[in-house]
């Protein structure tokens, strides 16, 4: 370890919860690890961004455990509604806590993994990443990220030099491994088994775990519900981003909800073309439950199966009470982020709506592109068409929150992450192993987050 990384600051609060959480397990043995992509910019809050590149490499391709931090890697146990069917036999399978730090701010931070290798979760996968698969990930945090959506952060890309087999892309295709920075990897599924395990005492154990550790508060008289309520506030909020975003991501099972309310774990997503809240992302999604539109509803759903769970050890009623206040969590928090992305001042709940209703009208009347309108829109600049009347109006007594100074606003050319973008990035890669257009588009986004920040 590099003698420079004094910020570093090891806390490995998992190992408080007990063996019944996790397994031990280890990474698999690569064939290679070549470095395509470090995240220089989230290792410095949490102290590592000093790692040589061969550090960096022995720690995230190799899995070398970091100084006083977890001595082996550990496969997180939980269930899951899958589809809204109930799955009590997946947990862990491609991935595993690899270590947590503090950050700047103090923040519990995990480094997760995915495609590191079989653990005992792993049913009958190779537990292995595409590196399509991990290039889609980083462009879509990165993405999330400048966006102004609480994502988890795509920390390490490390090529690994194995020819994976798949049914759905063509194969064989290489691999990767790839290292997240979240605010802790605690899911809705967590909860769910212990409630199918009606196992109490864990159950008491994992609450006052994520009160203190993920929401800095000591469980008081009802941790339960107020478990709920926050993640209630945080979920809400990660659904209105979502639709501020134009984001669909496409597997909202309780197995992928963090309880912090980050986003994280992206397969099959997608960025709107166009305003349509019948999108869906997944080519398996028939029934489009998980449609854009359709969003809401559905972490909605997965904040109640938490409550279900929090059951075993928490009376009905105040439970309910906290479910109830979802809609309208949503509503203000829908409001917020999309006039946020409109560059607007907020002026007050009922004015808001009525604005935000009429941008959404003249969306699905007009079906812009919709990185092209939030580009020219932002200060309130809507389209000169009748399909935008009443949002021009409604729009007139708002301030712009943010000048158009920075140079993001001067190419008149949006960063969009639209599929044919992902597809050409990842075609240059396959074809020729060409980075570039992955690297430019990297900077683009985070020039895009700079201007709207």
């Amino acid at each position: 370890m590099n003698e420079t990384l004094q910020a570093y600051r090891p806390d490995p609060r998992i190992l408080d919860l007990g063996d019944a959480f996790y397994d031990p397990v280890a990474a698999a043995n690569f064939p290679e690890t070549r470095l395509r992509f470090r995240n220089d910019r989230a290792a410095g809050e949490i102290g590592l961004d000093a790692l040589s590149d061969a550090e960096w490499t022995g720690h995230f391709g190799r899995f070398t455990p970091l100084p006083d931090n977890l001595p082996q890697p550990l496969a997180l146990r939980y269930h899951g509604h899958q589809f809204r069917s109930y799955n009590p036999d997946i947990g862990d399978g491609r991935g595993f806590l690899f270590a947590q730090m503090r950050d700047r701010n103090d923040r519990l931070m995990d480094l997760g993994t995915k495609g590191s290798g079989q653990t005992p979760w792993s049913r009958f996968g190779d537990g292995r990443l595409t590196l399509k698969g991990g290039v889609r990930e980083v462009l879509a945090t990165e993405m999330l990220e400048a966006l102004g959506v609480e994502t988890s952060r795509s920390f390490s890309l490390i090529e690994t030099g194995e020819a994976l087999e798949r049914n759905d892309e063509p194969s064989p295709t290489r691999s990767a491994v790839l290292v997240r920075l979240s605010h802790g990897h605690i899911r809705i599924g967590t909860f769910q088994r212990l409630a199918y395990l009606r196992d109490a005492e864990n159950m008491e154990r994992l609450i006052g775990y994520v009160l203190r550790n993920l929401y800095g508060e000591e469980p008081g008289t009802e941790p339960a519900t107020r478990l709920l309520d926050l993640v209630v506030r945080r979920t809400a909020k990660l659904a209105a981003s979502y639709m501020a975003a134009g984001f669909v991501h496409g597997v909202l099972n309780t197995d992928n909800i963090n309880v912090t309310g980050e986003s994280f774990d992206y397969g099959p997503w997608r960025f709107l073309p166009t305003w349509d809240p019948a999108f869906t992302a997944a080519y398996f999604d028939h029934s489009g439950l998980y449609a854009f539109g359709r969003q809401p509803e559905a972490i909605h759903w997965d904040a109640m199966q938490l409550a279900v769970a929090l059951r075993t050890v928490s009376e009905s009623a105040p439970l309910i009470a906290v479910l109830e206040t979802f809609g309208d969590q949503y509503q203000s928090a829908a409001s917020e982020a999309i006039l946020w992305r409109l560059g607007l001042v907020p002026r007050g709940p009922e004015e808001d709506s009525a604005l935000i209703g009429a941008v959404e009208r003249g969306l699905r009347t007009e079906m812009l592109p919709v990185d092209r309108f939030f580009f020219d829109a932002f200060g309130g600049h809507f389209p000169d068409s009748d399909a935008f009347a009443e949002a021009r109006t409604r729009a007139a007594p708002y301030a712009a929150r943010k000048s158009r100074d920075h140079a993001y606003w001067r190419d008149d050319t949006p960063c969009a992450m639209v599929i044919g973008e992902v597809e050409a990035i990842w075609s240059a890669i396959a074809d020729r192993d060409d980075w570039s257009l992955f690297t430019t588009k990297i900077a683009a986004i985070r020039d895009m987050g700079a201007a709207l920040a």
